[in-house]
C-alpha cells in the first residue's frame, strides 16, 4: 500500500463496525427527537395517507361520513336540546350553533379514538422496523384532516344558507383548529402509550369521549357561566377551541381571551406532556405490542 492512501478494512470485525448501526433502548427520559421525525416525514405522509384509504375501503358512503357523523349529531341537538330544551344559542339559529361547534369536536374525537389504537394497530410494523414510533400517532389524528375539511365546507355553506355575516374575525378560524390537533395529539400519546400496557383503555375511550362532550359547550354556550367560572372552564382545551370557532364564524359572545389562553396553555402542556411519555415508554413497546 502506498504511503498517504486511506487503508483498506482488513477484518471482519472493522467491516462490521462501519457497516452496522446498534440500536439499544434508552434510560429514562428522552429528547423529543423532532429532527428524526422530520427525517421521516415521508414515512409520516404515508402513514397518513394509508389511514385515510384504509377508513373508507368497502364502504357504502366513502368520505360522506365524514358529514353524516356530525350533522346527525346537529340534528338530534337540534331537536332535544334546541326545540324542547330552548337551550339558549347566543342569537344564532340553533342548528349552526351546534354544528359549529361539533365541527372541531368530532375532529378531536375521532383523531383521539384512533390514536389511542394506533400503536397496537401497527404492531407487526413497531416489531419488525425501526422509525419514531411517535410518526403513528401522529399520522392517526392528522389524517382526520380529510375528514375535518370536508365537514368545514358544509359548515360554510350553512353560513350562507343562513345568511351569517363573515367577519375579519374568520382568519382565526387556523388557530384554533390548530389548538385542537394539539390537543387531539397530547391526549392521543397519553391514550397510546397506555393501551400497549393496558389493553382495557379501549374500553375507557367511549366514555371518556362521552363524557367530555358534555363537559364542552356543544349543546350550550359558555355564556351561561360567569366569571371567573367561564375562564377556569378553559381548563377544558376543547372548551377555547369551540367557543373561538363560535366567535370567529357566528360572532356569538365575546373575545374568547382569558378562557382561550388557559385553554391554549392546557393544550400544550398536555401536547408535550403526552410527546415525552411516549418517548419514554415506547423503548418497551416491540416487547409488550
Amino acid at each position: 500500500m502506498s504511503v498517504g492512501t486511506t487503508p483498506l478494512v482488513t477484518t471482519l470485525e472493522e467491516r462490521s463496525a462501519l457497516t452496522h448501526l446498534r440500536i439499544e433502548p434508552s434510560h429514562g427520559w428522552r429528547s423529543l427527537r423532532l429532527k428524526e421525525l422530520w427525517d421521516y416525514r415521508e414515512l409520516l405522509y404515508f402513514l397518513t395517507w394509508r389511514d385515510v384509504k384504509v377508513r373508507y375501503k368497502q364502504t357504502m358512503l366513502g368520505a360522506a361520513w365524514a358529514i353524516l357523523q356530525p350533522f346527525a349529531t346537529m340534528v338530534v341537538f337540534s331537536l332535544f336540546f334546541g326545540k324542547l330544551a330552548k337551550m339558549p344559542s347566543d342569537g344564532v339559529p340553533y342548528p349552526i350553533f351546534a354544528y359549529t361547534a361539533l365541527v372541531p369536536w368530532t375532529f378531536f374525537a375521532n383523531g383521539l379514538t384512533h390514536s389511542a389504537g394506533s400503536v397496537v394497530a401497527s404492531s407487526n410494523l413497531v416489531k419488525k422496523v425501526y422509525f419514531p414510533r411517535l410518526t403513528i400517532p401522529i399520522a392517526a389524528v392528522t389524517s382526520e384532516g380529510v375528514d375535518f375539511l370536508l365537514a368545514l365546507l358544509v359548515l360554510f355553506g350553512m353560513v350562507v344558507y343562513y345568511q351569517v355575516p363573515v367577519t375579519l374575525n374568520v382568519v382565526w378560524l387556523p388557530l384554533f383548529a390548530a389548538l385542537g390537533l394539539a390537543t387531539s395529539l397530547g391526549v392521543g400519546f397519553w391514550l397510546a402509550a397506555w393501551n400497549v400496557q393496558y389493553r382495557d383503555v379501549r374500553y375507557m375511550l367511549p366514555f371518556i369521549t362521552q363524557f367530555w362532550m358534555f363537559a364542552t359547550p356543544i349543546a350550550y354556550p359558555s355564556s351561561l357561566l360567569a366569571e371567573p367560572w367561564r375562564t377556569l372552564y378553559g381548563i377544558n382545551p376543547m372548551a377555547g377551541v369551540v367557543e373561538g370557532f363560535r366567535w370567529a364564524l357566528l360572532g356569538t359572545g365575546d373575545r374568547p381571551g382569558p378562557m382561550l389562553a388557559v385553554s391554549a396553555v392546557t393544550a400544550v402542556v398536555t401536547l408535550l406532556g403526552g410527546a415525552f411519555y411516549f418517548r419514554r415508554m415506547e423503548k418497551r413497546f416491540a416487547d409488550v405490542v
